[in-house]
């Protein structure tokens, strides 16, 4: 006897399911509605978290094992770092970025140390071949792989079935846009194939502690492709970033179950594959000259660590009838708000000036501590004067031009002592507190951006 099928009417933006068409969703989205036809439930129903037999039971938390030290070591330290120490057992991970930033090596090289130093890991395929990826690992890993198996399938069962046989302590999918199962109709990357194969995959995970990797595709404008119901399925939400013309690729968590959101992970593109860069502040400011306009050293304090930036601003007379406000690493209300202060109170009146201001290296620094800088490089340009090399500045600008304390501005100033800085401008009362440096550096508390300005 045949299994009649239901149709339904899903949302591509946000997976919300509705008996009839609509023009628009709940969530906004206009003409976002697609047909989907969707078999009964088996009789066996593996849409259930629980792995017992005979129900769900509930347990007393104090008898609950804390999976705390339960991490297993990638074998690469900047992605331990991001996780927040490593993988941890049963965890979902889905890593996104664009198309030939470095997604799939960075995954193989991790597959291939955890597969030397534990069991059998399982390397699952949906978009290239065998030989693609074992021609992709003789370049990148250079391990024993014998531990490492490569599966090129799309089929969710089967890859269900391998997993059984062959119990591995680790698995990735490349990607979840490839997979489907062959209970549901729709084709391969619809939101309800997506949203079945992750739920089989957490099941899978979940119930025998495997943790798994799941790589998911972009849009056009860098969002994850498919549902975002994906999103609160995991554990962990990884962003790999980089510009194609550059070595270095940034590694990122947008949601983190097990750990901060705040860590970075550098690396560095080569012909052997990707490198951990350990000191990530000498790379963003190897290239930066001394007695440049427009050019300054300043920090942000990302996760554990401190890193020392350079940003880099410029003027031009504008040629239209609207000054343009162009901004890579800074937001652009961010922006205009401190192009505001300086006209109010420093006297420098930019509403004929095109402004552009870059953070070198691709990172976008969370936190308001690159404040003064962006402004000192502002001004040093349209002023014509140059900035030393050996000078940092950092600061957070309020709307009545003074500034206010920055968090964990002793261990920048300490890291900026390191990387050999000589004069480091800051609030005054991060001045005040800050002890035990060298005799080379000299630290200048100033409370407003006018004395900002005539300290630089």
């Amino acid at each position: 006897m045949s299994k009649k099928s239901t149709t339904v009417f899903v949302c591509q933006e946000c997976g919300n399911e509705s008996p009839r068409w609509m023009g628009q969703c709940i969530c906004g989205a206009w003409n976002s509605m697609i047909e989907e036809k969707i078999l009964p439930a088996p009789g066996e129903d593996k849409r259930r978290r629980s792995t017992r037999e005979k129900g769900s039971k509930a347990v007393k938390m104090s008898e609950v094992k804390s999976g705390a030290q339960s991490r297993m070591d990638t074998g690469i330290g900047e992605l331990n770092r991001v996780l927040g120490g490593g993988l941890v057992k049963g965890s979902l991970t889905l890593i996104s970025g664009e198309p030939g930033i470095g997604k799939s090596t960075l995954i193989i090289q991790a597959a291939s140390k955890v597969a030397e130093m534990g069991g059998p890991v399982l390397y699952v395929t949906g978009e290239e071949s065998e030989e693609q990826i074992k021609m992709r690992a003789d370049r990148v890993c250079k391990g024993k792989l014998d531990n490492l198996y490569l599966l090129a399938e799309t089929n969710m069962e089967n890859i269900l079935s391998i997993t059984d046989e062959l119990e591995p302590c680790f698995v990735v999918i490349d990607s979840i846009q490839t997979m489907y199962s062959a209970e549901l109709e729709s084709a391969p990357g619809s939101v309800s194939q997506v949203r079945a194969c992750a739920n089989e995959l957490m099941r899978i995970g979940k119930g025998r502690s495997i943790p798994v990797f799941i790589v998911a595709h972009v849009t056009k404008s860098g969002d994850l492709a498919g549902p975002k119901i994906i999103e609160h399925l995991v554990d962990c939400v990884l962003n790999f970033t980089g510009e194609r013309n550059q070595e270095i690729r940034i590694l990122r968590a947008y949601k983190n179950r097990f750990g901060t959101t705040s860590e970075v992970g550098a690396f560095e593109m080569a012909e052997e594959g990707l490198i951990e860069i350990e000191n990530l502040s000498g790379s963003f400011l190897e290239g930066m000259e001394d007695g440049a306009e427009g050019s300054i050293a300043t920090a942000a304090y990302e996760g554990t660590r401190p890193l020392l930036l350079e940003i880099q601003a410029l003027t031009s007379p504008t040629n239209i009838g609207f000054a343009r406000r162009t901004a890579l690493g800074v937001e652009n209300s961010r922006l205009n708000m401190i192009l505001a202060v300086l006209d109010r109170k420093a006297g420098l009146s930019l509403i004929n000036q095109d402004v552009y201001v870059n953070i070198v290296g691709g990172l976008r620094p969370e936190g308001t501590s690159t404040d003064l800088a962006v402004a000192l490089a502002i001004y040093s340009t349209t002023k014509r004067i140059p900035c030393a090399r050996k000078t940092l500045a950092i600061g957070e600008i309020g709307l009545t031009g003074d500034l206010r304390s920055v968090l964990n501005a002793d261990k920048i100033v300490k890291e900026a002592d390191r990387m050999g800085f000589e004069r480091i401008i800051l609030p005054e009362k991060n001045a005040v507190r800050i002890t035990g440096l060298s005799q080379k550096i000299r630290l200048i508390g100033v409370r407003s951006l006018a004395e900002a300005i005539k300290a630089m």
